[in-house]
């Protein structure tokens, strides 16, 4: 049986000058002249016992957050405890949940910062004629993945509901993912809402849901996906201790 893959992982890429220090990723290259110094340097065989005279080309991250891309969400991310238990971290959680079948739920006509409710996720659900099982990774597709490299891509997508995010806890689903910045509404959005109002959880509701469950964030081509009938592979790499792991996400789909 022929199988299709479909890459829903960012590209990583040096950030461009404008980006804040915090978000930022930097990568320095090195080519095969440079190996073939470092090769000499190291162990003493000269560029001339080298095949063409080079050596290893090699990259090192200078800069890299593990939410500074395409990216898998622990538990530990959000709170330090979760319903009154530690909190998991990234290496903690079972594999198991970052393979099996995918949903996309399609809302790219949603404006920035008009969060996806409950109500909207079950009609969705409705509309593709899907009943959610245990386990399936749900994809939110909003198009913001346009914007990857944009300056605003941060403060850019609807984001989804903390009630929303609860209710697919409830089907027994532990991995959602979105393909923008968060999967919240854009932060600037909710900090201002959460000033004015002077009360928590409004900022990073959804995040903050005290439920144990993962997001992915920072998704790309999901438009290029039916809304059911594919498995997703999302496994995050194994950072002990850490509050997430980036992750080559793909979708495989049959035929």
């Amino acid at each position: 049986m022929s199988r299709r893959f479909v890459d829903l992982s960012a590209p990583i890429v040096p950030s461009p000058p404008e980006t804040p220090e915090l978000l930022r990723t930097e990568i320095k290259f090195t080519d095969h002249a440079g190996g073939a110094r470092a090769i000499e340097a190291m162990l003493g065989v000269t560029p001339d016992l080298l095949r063409d005279g080079e050596g290893w080309a090699v990259e090192e991250f200078t800069r890299f957050g593990t939410h500074n891309s395409t990216h898998v969400d622990a538990p530990w991310h959000y709170n330090s405890t979760i319903q009154g238990e530690r909190a998991q971290t990234i290496d903690e959680l079972p594999l198991d949940w970052f393979f099996n079948a995918g949903v996309v739920l399609d809302f790219h006509t949603k404006d920035d910062g008009a969060a996806v409710t409950k109500a909207e996720v079950q009609t969705e659900l409705g509309r593709i004629a899907h009943e959610l099982s245990p386990g399936e990774i749900v994809l939110v597709r909003t198009g913001r993945d346009e914007f990857l490299q944009a300056p605003d891509y941060m403060v850019r997508g609807p984001g989804v509901t903390q009630e929303a995010t609860r209710w697919l806890h409830d089907q027994g689903i532990r991995v959602m993912g979105i393909d923008a910045w968060g999967w919240d509404a854009p932060l600037n959005m909710q900090a201002e809402q959460a000033k004015e109002a002077g009360e928590t959880g409004i900022f990073w509701a959804a995040h903050q849901a005290d439920i144990p469950y993962c997001q992915i964030e920072r998704l790309a081509n999901l438009g290029e996906l039916p809304q059911t009938g594919f498995q997703v592979a999302c496994f995050p790499l194994r950072i002990v201790g850490g509050s997430a792991g980036p992750a080559r996400v793909v979708a495989i789909l049959d035929g």
